[in-house]
């Protein structure tokens, strides 16, 4: 069926739209909690949210939905999207729920719901809420309403669950780490938990005022950490996005390490340990061919699917892996979290550091990337990738590719964007090849 609010990542739209507003956030709590009522025990929902001042109003908006349907609701206040998933599991809820849109800007916002194991709602379960969101649900009654609470150690079982994920004998003591939260969920977790550890901290992003969510800070936006890591001589730095599921690494040299680099680490590493599963890692088709190159290099497969975090846990579960990702920064380690989780990412490599005694330059270059291109073209209406003359051009690139590099060519899930990415050993005739084929897509959008 045709989705009118769930994408591929929850609902996500702009604050007080017709999208995305207090009366679809009441709707979605009455659908969601009537979906998730089974059987006579008392039902309830945990409901975390990032630092958007619309976080407010979709939070009271939620709180009357499933209220209203018999579910009681525990607040935590602004948490990273991880960490309402582990309580969501820990606390025996029966669903769980984030606010945010990760790292858009404050104008946004959007609704992320967990099951009672911690991992997000399958299709079939998000489309029957979004069916549900179009009928009448059977209102509670007397005593069978709902009641509604904060708690006030949802920070504190997060970060003891932060640092569980280093390894017990490992500390942090003499590094100097710059933790960048985006002005985000993480702001106050984050750097506590690496201070705590022994860490020198250098804070910034942690001074959220309901506006300035990844305004020039946080993993979209790294000048200002880079910086900062070369101004302060600090050892590394860690950048979070908005609701900190993703991780983004700033070596001693103010040098930019995403997530294909990342992955490289943490499954070579488990992989020398025994620890990693599956045999391989998992990430989508837009991580580099550089990093399928490494692990076959380690005797490791590389998994790819489409593009979204929910394709590589899904892919994950499937085939028994424990390690996957993103090029942009989501990592997912099952052994750790139900879903990407920056912080306990931060963890492995941090721990990595401590154990090797190299730099970060040197221990998150594990191989070099082959020249990768990515442009976007907008078009109006219709399918442009469905003309003959498209598709011949194509074609073509992929017989010019062949066994020498990769061409990625797919639509945008929310904007009517085509996107072209081509990676080989051969830059300029990567750069050739994308520019043939946008060229193709213009004339025909």
């Amino acid at each position: 069926m045709g989705r009118t609010y769930f994408g591929t990542d929850g609902i996500r739209g702009r604050a007080n739209g017709k999208k995305l507003n207090a009366a679809v956030a009441m709707k979605v709590g009455q659908a969601a909690g009537s979906h998730f009522v089974r059987g006579d025990h008392r039902h309830r929902v945990v409901i975390g949210k990032d630092t958007r001042l619309s976080g407010y109003m979709m939070e009271n908006a939620l709180v009357a939905g499933f209220t209203s349907v018999g579910m009681d609701v525990i607040m935590t206040g602004p948490l990273p999207t991880p960490a309402v998933a582990l309580l969501t599991r820990e606390m025996r809820a029966d669903l769980g729920v984030m606010i945010s849109a990760s790292h858009n800007k404050f104008g946004d916002n959007g609704i992320k719901l967990f099951g009672p194991d911690g991992f997000k709602l399958s299709d079939a379960d998000e489309e029957a809420i979004e069916r549900a969101m179009g009928q009448e649900q059977v209102l509670a009654e007397g005593d069978a309403i709902g009641r509604a609470r904060r708690i006030e150690d949802a920070r504190g079982r997060y970060i003891h669950a932060v640092k569980r994920a280093l390894p017990s004998d490992c500390r942090l003591d003499h590094l100097k780490i710059v933790v960048d939260c985006a002005n985000g969920a993480a702001y106050n977790v984050t750097p506590t938990a690496i201070w705590e550890l022994g860490a020198e901290v250098i804070a910034m992003g942690v001074s959220p005022n309901g506006t300035n969510i990844n305004d020039g800070v946080g993993s979209t936006a790294l000048d200002a950490i880079k910086a900062r890591v070369v101004e302060e001589g600090a050892d590394i730095g860690i950048a979070l996005d908005g609701d900190a599921d993703r991780l983004i690494v700033i070596d001693e040299k103010g040098e930019e390490v995403d997530g294909d680099q990342i992955m490289a680490l943490i499954g070579s590493r488990w992989h020398a340990k025994g620890l990693l599963k599956g045999g391989g890692v998992v990430a989508t088709v837009m991580s580099n061919l550089g990093l399928e190159r490494f692990l076959h290099g380690e005797g490791l497969e590389l998994v790819r699917t489409k593009v979204g975090d929910r394709y590589v846990l899904e892919a994950m579960k499937a085939g028994g892996y424990n390690v996957g990702g993103e090029q942009s920064g989501h990592m997912i380690l099952l052994d750790h979290a139900t879903t990407g989780d920056g912080t306990i990412a931060a963890m492995q490599v941090l721990a990595a550091m401590v154990r090797t005694g190299k730099p970060a330059s040197e221990l998150l270059h594990l191989f070099d990337p082959v020249p990768q291109l990515l442009k976007n073209v907008r078009y109006e209406a219709g399918d442009p990738l469905d003309a003959q003359a498209v598709k011949d051009v194509i074609a073509a690139a992929e017989n010019e590719l062949d066994g020498k590099g990769r061409l990625v060519i797919r639509k945008s899930g929310t904007e009517p964007l085509i996107r072209v990415m081509a990676e080989g050993d051969d830059e300029g005739q990567v750069e050739r090849v994308v520019d043939t084929i946008c060229d193709a897509v213009r004339e025909v959008a």
